[in-house]
């Protein structure tokens, strides 16, 4: 049965009922993320990096092996799962809560049975239709992230009248085809998809308008780390954006803010400085009532 913390930012049914918003690291198995550029594709790197997170605040990791990058090129089946199940093995055995950040089924299935306990899909299962089902046998939590496109055309489909309400009113008929296909609304989590299929005025409008989404009525997960928008907004009018690993401090800003929204977790690639904000939102929550 779900609960509710004291925030009302929800909790997921099979996951840690944390009192704050959650921080979810990010362990990128890949050799061309936009982000850290091959720096953890060795998996004795990989899994080192997510104790890392861990020890460095982290409630949970995040491990992925294809990019999706905007251009980005997918990579085959076999490819992916040699880069992640070792990964989400080495992780869960250290008593690591893993979450797996896939669009196959395979891949979900096969991480599940190595320790992972949720599935995150940046396409909300429309990659591949046989990833509800998979889901939904193995009763695990769910990732739906507002998708509109793989990574090589996703910015032509960048047009909106109202992006929150056309990412909240996609979201909720996402949310309605995976229950359908047998995924219990209770291990649900929603994703506003920031950076796909998005521009950076987009982005900015869904963190600046987060309680629309809370409107779904599900926990939510703001991704906003490094991303394309916070380089923009950096740069100024002018300037050239920083490279991504120079966006960390807009990084923890932005968690800040999703955090004292109602946020229930926030996915960065760099932990402490989040870490540290979402504790003092949370104490600043607190202080208020």
């Amino acid at each position: 049965m779900e609960t509710t913390t004291q925030s009302g930012r929800g909790t997921v049914e099979g996951l840690p009922g944390w009192d704050r918003c959650a921080v979810m690291g990010v362990v990128n198995v890949t050799p061309d993320s936009f982000s850290d550029g091959g720096r953890f594709f060795d998996t004795t790197a990989a899994v080192k990096r997510g104790l890392d997170l861990v020890a460095q605040g982290a409630d949970l990791v995040d491990v992925g092996g294809e990019s999706t990058r905007p251009g980005a090129s997918r990579v085959d089946e076999d490819e992916e799962l040699r880069r992640v199940l070792p990964v989400v093995r080495g992780l869960a055995s250290e008593g690591v809560v893993v979450s797996v950040d896939t669009m196959r089924a395979s891949v979900a299935d096969r991480a599940v049975a190595a320790g992972a306990v949720l599935v995150n899909d940046v396409s909300g299962g429309l990659a591949d239709p046989a990833m509800v089902p998979a889901v939904a046998a193995a009763g695990v939590p769910f990732v739906v992230m507002h998708w509109r496109g793989f990574s090589e055309n996703m910015n032509s489909r960048a047009v909106y009248g109202d992006v929150v309400a056309e990412v909240r009113d996609e979201l909720r008929a996402r949310m309605d085809a995976v229950v359908d296909g047998g995924i219990r609304p209770e291990l649900l989590i929603v994703d506003p998809g920031l950076g796909f299929a998005k521009k950076g005025a987009h982005d900015l409008a869904l963190i600046a308008r987060q309680d629309e989404l809370r409107a779904l009525g599900r926990p939510l997960l703001v991704a906003a780390s490094r991303k394309r928008f916070l380089g923009r907004v950096l740069a100024g009018d002018e300037g050239a954006p920083p490279p991504a690993r120079e966006r960390d401090a807009a990084t923890a800003a932005v968690s800040a803010i999703a955090a004292s929204h109602g946020a229930w977790a926030v996915r960065v690639h760099e932990v402490r400085a989040t870490a540290d904000a979402v504790r003092v939102a949370r104490a600043i929550e607190g202080a208020a009532k």
